[in-house]
C-alpha cells in the first residue's frame, strides 16, 4: 500500500510541477499565470508534505515544503479569483494565503492540545475559501464570454474546490485522532486525479485564458470580425446605443441574444472577439458608467439623488452602482459629481 501511495503522490507532484512551468513559460507577469503557478507549486508541496514515505525522501527541504503547502488553499483562492473575476490584481488578494500560512505556522510552533484547535481553524478557513470559489464560479458562469474559461468552471475548478472542502473535513477528523492508512491512500488517489485534471486544463496555458486582456472598446476590431457576423454586430450596436438596452435592469446575455436574434454562444463570440470584453457584466457596465459620468456632471441633475440615477441606469440598488463606479473611475459617484460640478464647463 505504501508503494502505491508513493507512486500516486509522485504522479500528482509531477503533474503540478509541469503545470507551474507551463503557466510561467510565456508572459509570466500576467497575474493569472503566476498566481496559478504558485497554486500548482503549493499543491505539489502539499502532496509531498502530507505523505509519510514521500516526505522522508526530501527531508532536507521539509521546512520549505511545509511553508509553501500551508497557504495552498489561499493560493488556489487567489488564482481562481484572478482568473475568473477579470479585475485588476490588488495586494489585498495576498491576504488569504498569508493568513493561512501564519495560522499554519502557529499550529506548528505551539503544543497540543492548543495546536489541535489552531489546525481546526486552519481547515475551517480553507473550507470557507473554497465555498467562496464555488459561489464565484457558479454565480458568474452565464456572463463569461471566454468559451475556454466557461468550459473549465464546473469540471475542474469546482472539483478541486470540493476536494479541498472534503480534505478539510478529513484533516479536522485527524486532529481528533481519526486517521488510518486507508485514508492516506484515498487522499493520494484524489490528489493524483485532481492534479492530472488540472494539468490537462492548464498545462498549455492557452492565451484566451491567461493572456493579458486587451482593452475593451465600443468599436469592433476589424481583424477579429467574421464578415458574416457584421449584421449581428450592427444590430447589437444599434440596440445598445440607440435602444439603450443596457438600461434594462437585470439584463442577461440570453435576453440580449434574443433581441439581437442570435444564439448565446455567437453573441459571446461577438462581444469578446470583436469588442474585447471578457465578461458580460463589464460590457453592460461600460455603457452604464459612461452614462453615469455624464449624468453626474450635468448641473441639471445636481439635486437628483444618486440612487435615482443608479436605478435609471439599470442598477437594482445603490451598492452595486457605487462599487462599479469606483472600480471604473477610482472615485465614488459623490466625489465625481462634486469635482465635475466645481470645474468650469
Amino acid at each position: 500500500m505504501a508503494t502505491l501511495e508513493v507512486l500516486l503522490r509522485g504522479m500528482a507532484i509531477g503533474a503540478m510541477l509541469c503545470t507551474a512551468l507551463g503557466m510561467l513559460r510565456d508572459q509570466p507577469s500576467v497575474a493569472a499565470r503566476w498566481s496559478g503557478a504558485l497554486f500548482s507549486l503549493s499543491a505539489a508541496a502539499f502532496a509531498l508534505n502530507s505523505g509519510g514515505p514521500t516526505t522522508e525522501a526530501v527531508r532536507a527541504i521539509v521546512p520549505a515544503i511545509w511553508f509553501l503547502s500551508l497557504g495552498g488553499a489561499g493560493y488556489f483562492w487567489m488564482f481562481a479569483v484572478t482568473l475568473f473575476e477579470d479585475r485588476p490584481f490588488t495586494p489585498a488578494r495576498w491576504g488569504a494565503p498569508v493568513v493561512m500560512t501564519l495560522v499554519g505556522i502557529a499550529g506548528i510552533l505551539v503544543r497540543r492540545p492548543m495546536a489541535d484547535g489552531i489546525w481546526i481553524t486552519h481547515n475551517l478557513i480553507e473550507a470557507v475559501l473554497m465555498v467562496h470559489v464555488i459561489s464565484l464560479v457558479w454565480r458568474h458562469r452565464r456572463g463569461d464570454l471566454i468559451e475556454a474559461r466557461r468550459a473549465l468552471r464546473a469540471p475542474v475548478i469546482l472539483l478541486i474546490a470540493v476536494y479541498a472542502i472534503i480534505l478539510s473535513g478529513f484533516e479536522i477528523g485527524w486532529s481528533f485522532g481519526l486517521k488510518s492508512r486507508l485514508l492516506d491512500l484515498v487522499q493520494a488517489v484524489s490528489l493524483a486525479t485532481i492534479s492530472l485534471l488540472a494539468a490537462s486544463a492548464f498545462l498549455q496555458a492557452r492565451p484566451e485564458l491567461f493572456a493579458a486582456p486587451r482593452r475593451a472598446a465600443p468599436d469592433p476590431d476589424p481583424g477579429a470580425l467574421d464578415p458574416q457576423d457584421r449584421p449581428a454586430l450592427e444590430r447589437l450596436q444599434a440596440l445598445m446605443t440607440n435602444g439603450e438596452l443596457w438600461r434594462r435592469e437585470s439584463l442577461t446575455i440570453g435576453a440580449l441574444a434574443a433581441e439581437v436574434g442570435v444564439p448565446e454562444h455567437r453573441l459571446r463570440r461577438l462581444i469578446n472577439g470583436a469588442l474585447g470584453y471578457r465578461n458580460f457584466a463589464d460590457f453592460v457596465g461600460a455603457r452604464r458608467i459612461t452614462a453615469a459620468k455624464l449624468a453626474l456632471a450635468d448641473p441639471v441633475n445636481a439635486r437628483t439623488p444618486i440612487s435615482s440615477l443608479a436605478f435609471d441606469l439599470g442598477y437594482a440598488s445603490l451598492g452595486p452602482f457605487n462599487r462599479a463606479f469606483k472600480d471604473a473611475t477610482g472615485k465614488t459617484p459623490s466625489e465625481w459629481r462634486r469635482q465635475a460640478l466645481a470645474e468650469p464647463s
